[in-house]
C-alpha cells in the first residue's frame, strides 16, 4: 500500500536487527500515542444518530478499542449492509473532523523521538487503516521516527490474534524475545503475550489497570515517560 505523502513522512523500514542493548519497540496507536477518545465517541454518536439507532454508552463502546471498526460496528448492525452503513456514517464525521479532534499523550512525541535516537526500531500495531494511522501520526508529530505500520487492514487476523505483531516483528527483522508491545487495551496485552514478545501494559489510555489484569502484562506504566527506565532493566 503506498503511504499517503505527508511533511511528517516516516522513514522506509530499515533492514537492521535489534540488538539486545536496543530492543525494537512497538506501540498500540489509539489511546498509547494518540490521544483520540473524543473523536471516537462523537463518532460513534453521529453515526448511531444518523441510523436513527440508539447509541451505546460511552463505556461499552470504548470497551471496543483495540479491535477494528468493522468488528466494533458488527455488535450492533443488523446484517453486513447495515454494519457497512454505520461505518459510512462514521466516517463521515470522523475523516473531517480528526486532525482537530486528535492529540498526543504528555510527553509521548519526545519518547519516541528519543527511543529513535537511541537506535531503537519503532512500529505501531494498530486496528485502524494504515492510511489512517500514518495521517494521525503526521498530525502529532511523531511519523518520522516510526519504522512501520502494521494497520487492520494488513493482517487476516487481528489483535488480540498475534498476527499483527508478528508481522510488525518480521518487516523489522526482529525476534520475539528483543521486542516489547507497548498498548492500552487486553486486546494489545493478549496480541502481545501471544506473540512471544514483552507486553507492556500502558494506564493512561481508555483501561483501568483491573481492565487489564487478566491479560497478564509483563509490565505496567502509569506514565510513557517510563519506559525509558524500563527498557534499561
Amino acid at each position: 500500500m503506498a503511504m499517503p505523502a505527508a511533511p511528517d513522512a516516516p522513514r522506509p523500514a530499515s533492514p537492521r536487527r535489534a540488538s539486545r542493548r536496543s530492543p525494537t519497540i512497538l506501540f498500540d496507536l489509539d489511546g498509547t500515542l494518540l490521544d483520540s477518545i473524543q473523536l471516537i465517541l462523537e463518532s460513534a454518536r453521529y453515526a448511531f444518530e444518523k441510523l436513527g439507532r440508539v447509541c451505546p454508552p460511552d463505556s461499552e463502546w470504548l470497551g471496543g478499542i483495540g479491535i477494528p471498526l468493522r468488528t466494533m460496528f458488527g455488535r450492533y448492525a443488523r446484517d453486513e449492509a447495515d454494519c457497512t452503513a454505520l461505518i459510512a456514517a462514521h466516517r463521515e464525521y470522523q475523516l473531517p473532523n480528526h486532525d482537530r479532534l486528535i492529540g498526543t499523550y504528555g510527553s509521548a512525541r519526545d519518547v519516541v523521538e528519543r527511543l529513535h535516537r537511541c537506535g531503537h526500531q519503532i512500529g505501531i500495531v494498530t486496528s485502524k487503516s494504515e492510511a489512517l494511522s500514518y495521517r494521525g501520526l503526521a498530525r502529532i508529530g511523531i511519523a518520522r521516527y516510526v519504522d512501520t505500520v502494521v494497520g487492520c487492514d494488513v493482517s487476516a487476523r487481528h489483535k488480540p490474534d498475534p498476527e499483527p505483531v508478528r508481522i510488525a516483528l518480521q518487516r523489522l527483522n526482529s525476534r520475539p524475545d528483543d521486542a516489547v508491545f507497548v498498548g492500552d487495551s487486553i486486546h494489545d496485552v493478549m496480541a502481545g503475550n501471544a506473540a512471544g514478545v514483552r507486553s507492556v501494559a500502558a494506564l493512561w489510555g481508555a483501561f483501568s489497570r483491573t481492565d487489564l489484569e487478566p491479560g497478564r502484562p509483563t509490565a505496567w506504566l502509569t506514565d510513557i515517560s517510563e519506559l525509558e527506565p524500563l527498557l534499561e532493566r
